[in-house]
C-alpha cells in the first residue's frame, strides 16, 4: 500500500523537508538544494535587517522573507505591520524573479501599502532617493520636507528623524520611503510589455536608509 510521503520534524510535527532552490521553488527529493532558514528564530531588529540584507544580496529573497516573518511573529505588535510589509516585498521580488509577474507586482504593491503607515518618520536621505525615482517617471512616496529635515506622509513635519543608527526608532533605520518607491517602480516594470523574470540579486533593495 502506497502512502503519500509526509515529512515530520524531530517532535513528530508536519514539516516540509523537500529541498528548494534559491528562490524557494521545490526540487525533487534527494536533489541538492539551498538550506532553509531555521524557523522561529528571535533576532534583534538590527540582526533581522542584517541577515535579510545578506540574503537579498545573495539573490535569495524567499529566504529573506522567512527572516522577516520571524520578526513579524515575535516582535512587538506595533511593529508587526512593518515586518509583514517587508516580508511581502521579499515575496513579491521572489515571484518577479520566478517570472510570475502578476503575483509579483501584486505583492510588491501590497507590501508598499503596508509600509505606508511608517512613512511619518523617515530619513531625509530616504526622501531624496524616493524623489529621484519619482522625477524619473516612477511613482514614489509623496510628502513635503520639513524644517527638521524629516517628511510625513501627509506632507507636514514629522515627530523625529530616523537614521540607520536609530535603534529605538519605530522603523529601526529602515529606509521605508525608498523601499516604497522601489517596490512601486519594480511592480510597474515587471508588468511592462515583454518583461521577463528579473535577477533577484541585481534588483535587491537597500533596507537601511542612506545605504547603497
Amino acid at each position: 500500500m502506497n502512502e503519500t510521503r509526509r515529512d515530520r520534524d524531530t517532535e513528530g510535527r508536519a514539516h516540509n523537508a523537500r529541498p528548494r532552490d534559491g528562490l524557494g521553488r521545490p526540487l525533487p527529493y534527494g536533489a541538492p538544494g539551498v538550506a532553509r532558514q531555521p524557523e522561529g528564530v528571535v533576532r534583534t531588529p538590527a540582526e533581522t535587517v542584517r541577515e535579510a540584507q545578506r540574503l537579498l544580496d545573495a539573490g535569495m529573497p524567499f529566504h529573506a522573507h522567512e527572516v522577516f516573518e520571524d520578526a513579524w511573529k515575535s516582535g512587538p505588535v506595533a511593529e508587526r505591520e512593518l515586518w509583514r510589509g517587508l516580508a511581502q516585498l521579499a515575496v513579491g521580488l521572489t515571484h518577479a524573479a520566478r517570472g510570475n509577474v502578476t503575483g509579483g507586482a501584486r505583492l510588491l504593491r501590497r507590501g508598499a501599502a503596508a509600509l505606508a503607515e511608517f512613512t511619518e518618520i523617515i530619513d531625509v536621505t530616504d526622501v531624496t532617493e524616493v524623489t529621484e525615482v519619482t522625477e524619473h517617471g516612477h511613482p514614489g512616496a509623496s510628502g513635503g520636507l520639513s524644517e527638521a529635515g524629516t517628511v510625513s506622509a501627509a506632507g507636514g513635519p514629522s515627530a523625529a528623524a530616523d537614521s540607520p543608527d536609530s535603534a529605538g526608532s519605530p522603523t529601526h533605520g529602515i529606509g521605508v520611503g525608498a523601499l516604497i518607491g522601489w517596490a512601486r517602480e519594480l511592480a510597474g516594470r515587471v508588468e511592462g510589455p515583454g518583461a521577463g523574470p528579473v535577477d533577484a540579486a541585481v534588483e535587491a533593495p537597500r533596507l537601511l536608509a542612506g545605504r547603497r
